[in-house]
């Protein structure tokens, strides 16, 4: 599927204030759909990143000092206009501080909804608030952290697994889990040799899969075989590496994406180069075949007729809401 992963490196305590890259760093997260928080499951790096060896430090701390970090970045935001937030709900009433935050966060990708829902979440857990006007910097905080939650939730990739202890990331995940999170176990550094090992000939390896198969054709050393079988009992443990199970969690289940096939001859699903289904597009869930058309080219959505269910062949008005691996033929005027 098309996803584009961004490693955003960089971030270290008080980015906030400047250190590091600063917010530079946390504003290169405004374009980005979902944050996935790699997290030394064993422990074995601080939260710089210096390693520390297996069980040195905490992943909750690894965790907890990034919420801390978006938090102070929103707070800033937030806090640099408050006077007229407050003059803006005297004139407007309650809806001046949702038009305020709105107006204040757009630039790091917050809509009206967005705000909508952080202050509703806001309100609800803080009945006894005091008036606007007297909020002081512990108010705001509490508002920037649910504004966090809101627009940049975070997954958590639990890497290092296989040589974690399970009381070591315990915490966390039930940290994690009991918030509504998403918390999956990984390990980057086996995936990554299975690919070197199925690229080299020498195993049979599907991305995301819990096993693998020795070429039997492929000319492997003992110590070679001794490593491919690590391997082999390492991931028929873990249920795999993780990462695929990651990645499909938080596309199609958090993002709530569904995955479209248009093509261009619905009784025949190939490209020139005889390619079966070759273009995927990710699109939200409730997409219509009018908007499937637009997601292709603007020109399509413009001049969009109809379109074609190309598996059962029913003709579908520019209003059908596209299910997920949707074969579409776009029918538009050109």
């Amino acid at each position: 599927m098309p996803v584009t992963l961004v490693d955003v490196a960089g971030l270290v305590p008080g980015a906030h204030e400047g250190r590091g890259r600063g917010n530079q760093f946390l504003s290169d997260l405004a374009s980005c759909d979902a944050l996935i928080q790699v997290i030394d499951a064993s422990g074995g790096t601080d939260i710089e990143g210096n390693p520390t060896g297996p069980g040195g430090c905490s992943p909750s701390e690894e965790h907890d000092f990034l919420i801390e970090e978006l938090a102070a970045w929103i707070d800033g935001i937030i806090s640099s206009g408050w006077a007229k937030a407050v003059r803006r709900i005297q004139s407007e009433g309650e809806a001046g501080l949702t038009n305020f935050l709105t107006d204040q966060l757009t630039g790091i990708g917050a809509t009206h909804s967005d705000v909508s829902v952080a202050l509703d979440v806001f309100r609800r857990e803080n009945p006894d608030l005091p008036t606007i006007n007297v909020w002081g910097n512990d108010e705001k905080r509490i508002l920037s952290d649910i504004l966090r939650r809101q627009l940049f939730p975070l997954y958590i990739a639990a890497n290092k697994s296989d040589l974690a202890d399970e009381e070591t990331y315990s915490n966390l995940q039930s940290q994690v889990k009991s918030s509504g999170g998403l918390f999956v176990l990984c390990s980057g550094e086996t995936e990554l040799a299975l690919r070197r090992a199925s690229k080299a000939g020498a195993i049979f390896y599907e991305s995301g899969e819990s096993s693998f198969e020795v070429n039997p054709d492929a000319s492997l050393n003992d110590a070679q075989k001794r490593g491919l079988s690590e391997l082999n009992d390492r991931i028929s443990k873990m249920g795999g590496t993780g990462l695929n199970e990651l990645l499909r969690k938080v596309v199609f289940e958090r993002l709530e994406q569904i995955v479209a096939y248009p093509v261009q001859d619905e009784s025949h699903w190939v490209d020139g180069d005889g390619r079966i289904l070759p273009d995927a597009l990710l699109i939200s869930s409730g997409t219509t075949a009018k908007g499937l058309a637009y997601a292709v080219h603007t020109d399509l959505g413009d001049g969009f007729i109809r379109a074609t269910d190309a598996r059962s062949g029913r003709i579908i008005g520019s209003d059908h809401e596209l299910s997920d691996n949707d074969v579409i033929k776009i029918h538009a005027k050109t």
